[in-house]
């Protein structure tokens, strides 16, 4: 392995500062709810509003104030979403009963939570795909309670209306106008106005996502995510244009985020370098891209593609990339990943957007053990049994060892009672 370029990327958060504003904040919400939560909306947002649910009125401005091409966009991009996601729930819809043991039928269920928080940031961007990847899913896997919150428009009361229309759209039972720490806190614990929900999903800046790592058990969350990241696995057959463009739709998400591209291809990769220079020349997001680029993108030369399935499955990246000329031939090595971009045509763009997966991926490394956000996220699978007087007869004392043994002796009485039961 050869490193073509090198990534001096560096967390310099203060973690302990990090944990403890965020700390406060929570307790300040728990004690003081509405007051709390208005307080923190102005001071973070400049939101001087006193009525944080969004209006029927609000909404209906929010569509004069868009495009019809834009709103018509929208739904091409929510109907793709909403199609990927019926088809995930119809692979998973297998409640069933069986009997495992004479007597003994167990089983299983797929049940929605009750209601969700779809977190959509708002930074920089007015990120309305995100609210189209976090409501549908949840509507198709029955959700009956759909809610949706964002941070206003900085030095104003409303929510981006793009942003606005896209929850609206993607069919969110209630909005709220408020972010950061303070609305995880709020739809953690409940306030006078708002009802708690039973998990949150979606992504945030560093205080959101430690908002949601210290309220995590109070509330179920999806993942703790951190800076977006892109590796690409190609070799000389791969278009660098391609390549050079992709890596810079990743690094302008933010000063962290992380383009990575591991190559066969020397000439390549240093075609890629060049390519990725000369459109940051007139890229209008230059001023994140390039910083971006500098102190965390990569470039690693490798001698063989098993090499790459290898680093690749170390990095365990958010967004994968392969370009290579037998794309099939790695598919089923490469087992850490948050989603899959197959070939020159597939960019991770249009997965951002419209081809209709999710967006809401796992990152730094968490994709080892979890997917992205999915119809599943929103339902749990809970088991249930059934035993008959000549089950509790045969496997009773069984339990009753058992127990004994492990010296839970009110749970051996448990069975012992039904078996000695005439």
């Amino acid at each position: 392995m050869k490193i073509l370029k090198s990534s001096s990327f560096k967390n310099k958060e203060t973690e302990k500062i990090v944990k403890e504003q965020v700390s406060a904040i929570i307790e300040d919400i728990k004690i003081n709810k509405d007051e709390a939560l208005r307080k923190y909306n102005l001071k973070f947002d400049n939101n001087d509003r006193s009525v944080i649910k969004v209006s029927k009125e609000e909404i209906e401005e929010a569509y004069k104030q868009v495009d019809e091409e834009f709103i018509q966009n929208l739904k091409v991009a929510a109907k793709n979403i909403e199609n990927f996601a019926i088809a995930q729930k119809e692979s998973f819809d297998n409640n069933f009963e069986k009997e495992i043991y004479p007597g003994v039928i167990l089983g299983q269920k797929h049940i929605p939570v009750t209601s969700c928080l779809a977190y959509v940031p708002g930074g920089g961007y007015p990120l309305f795909s995100t609210a189209l990847m976090l409501i549908i899913p949840a509507k198709v896997a029955g959700v009956k309670r759909v809610v949706a919150c964002s941070p206003t428009m900085k030095s104003t009361p409303k929510i981006n209306p793009k942003t606005l229309v896209a929850m609206d759209i993607a069919g969110a039972d209630e909005i709220y106008a408020t972010g950061g720490v303070q609305a995880i806190a709020a739809f953690t614990y409940g306030t006078e106005s708002i009802k708690p929900v039973d998990i949150i999903v979606g992504p945030g800046n560093k205080y959101v996502t430690e908002a949601k790592r210290q309220c995590y058990g109070t509330v179920g969350i999806d993942f703790v995510a951190g800076p977006s990241e892109v590796l690409i696995i190609a070799d000389e057959t791969a278009n660098p244009t391609y390549i050079a463009a992709d890596v810079l739709a990743q690094c302008e998400h933010d000063l962290n985020a992380r383009g990575i591209l591991v190559t066969t291809s020397e000439k390549f990769g240093l075609e890629v370098s060049q390519k990725v220079d000369e459109m940051l020349e007139t890229l209008p997001t230059k001023n994140i891209a390039k910083p971006s680029w500098d102190n965390n993108g990569e470039i690693i030369l490798v001698d063989s593609l098993e090499e790459a399935v290898q680093i690749s499955n170390e990095y365990a990246p958010e967004h994968l990339e392969i370009n290579v000329e037998n794309n099939e031939g790695i598919i089923e090595d490469l087992v850490n990943y948050g989603s899959l971009f197959i070939g020159e045509y597939s960019a991770e763009v249009f997965g951002d957007y419209v081809s209709g997966t999710n967006h809401t991926l796992p990152t730094l490394k968490a994709s080892r053990y979890t997917g992205g956000v999915w119809v599943g996220t929103f339902i749990k699978t809970c088991t249930h049994q059934v035993l008959n007087k000549d089950a509790v007869k045969s496997l009773g004392p069984v339990a009753i060892n058992m127990a004994t043994e492990e010296g839970l002796h009110a749970h051996a009485n448990a069975a012992r009672v039904r078996v000695e039961d005439k």
